[in-house]
């Protein structure tokens, strides 16, 4: 199990600026993710720009969510 993250700063072009409980900085791409039907609505800017952190993880209405595990694993560092 790896570190969940305890911030969450959406960014242009579907990317999250994250920290991770043990202090690491990295950025998701979430565009690779929005072509599956669960995640289209995150392609919306308005909606992307809603992310929050819950329970350790990003999070945004309506229940989409990604596991903390694959932001931590497929995030890169700053």
């Amino acid at each position: 199990m790896n570190p969940r993250v305890t911030a969450v700063q959406p960014m242009p072009g579907g990317v999250l600026q994250l920290e991770f409980q043990d202090g690491r900085r990295a950025t998701f791409d979430v565009s690779p993710y929005v072509e599956f039907p669960v995640f289209q609505r995150l392609k919306d800017p308005a909606y992307f720009s809603r992310a929050v952190v819950d329970h350790g993880t990003v999070e945004w209405p309506g229940g989409i969510d990604f596991d903390p595990d694959t932001l931590y694993l497929e995030s890169r560092s700053i």
